[in-house]
């Protein structure tokens, strides 16, 4: 029987990294594990504490009482927050532009991968973000990095905007993503980069469905030909 692998899917914002993972999961039979919703979650907190986004040390406390649960239900992932629902509203244009504030703190990440790490010890897992190839899980048997032109990104970006009736232009949304690609790559704390060993996929000319079935013939190689869980 084919071992399972942790898969590690990193790349930029709008590459289409959660709705690849999560089709991934769905193929393959396991778990989809999507590390932006704690991030999420865990700025939806901060907000509501009001908790300032600049400061450090109150935000590295809140972390450290912070619950956060991945548990699917119903074919989808809900997010936990100390145990109450916020799978919706963490997805809200205000808290994602928190969390890419709160996600550059070093001591927010550690809790954040320790967490991370839990969940995918035992293999099986579909991990997506920033850092998994490269920090979370070095030693992920498949690891890809998803990106796009950031054109790309950005009107799929605004296409969502556009769904939840978020009032935001094309060329804004485009302002934001070289933004938060320029955050991402040089943040002190686990910058956003395609690890040694990780497969490129640009998803730029490609749908949702092309982009996880490459991937699913990929990891199916590599669960044939690997001895260990990893």
């Amino acid at each position: 029987m084919p071992r399972k692998l942790v898969i590690a899917i990193d790349g930029p914002v709008g590459s289409g990294k959660s709705t690849a993972a999560r089709r991934v999961a769905q193929l393959l039979g396991y778990v989809y594990v999507d590390t932006g919703a704690m991030y999420r979650a865990f700025a939806l907190k901060a907000l509501k504490r009001g908790v300032p986004l600049d400061d450090t040390e109150k935000l590295i406390a809140l972390a450290k009482e912070t619950h956060i649960d991945l548990r699917p239900a119903d074919g989808e992932l809900r997010v936990m927050l100390d145990g109450a629902d916020v799978t919706d509203v963490i997805r809200r244009r205000e808290v994602s532009l928190a969390a890419s504030k709160v996600a550059i703190i070093p001591g927010v990440r550690h809790v954040m991968v320790a967490e991370q790490r839990r969940a995918g010890e035992q293999g099986g897992v579909v991990m997506e973000g920033r850092d998994i190839g490269s920090i979370v899980f070095p030693d992920a048997g498949l690891k890809i990095y998803l990106t796009a032109s950031p054109e790309v990104r950005a009107e799929r970006r605004w296409r969502e905007h556009q769904q939840k009736r978020e009032d935001i232009s094309l060329e804004r949304t485009l302002e934001e993503v070289r933004e938060r690609d320029r955050r991402d790559r040089e943040r002190e704390a686990s910058p956003l980069v395609r690890a040694p060993d990780a497969v490129l996929v640009d998803s730029s000319a490609m749908d949702a469905e092309e982009v996880a079935r490459l991937i699913v013939l990929l990891a199916q190689s590599r669960a044939q030909a690997r001895p260990t869980l990893a």
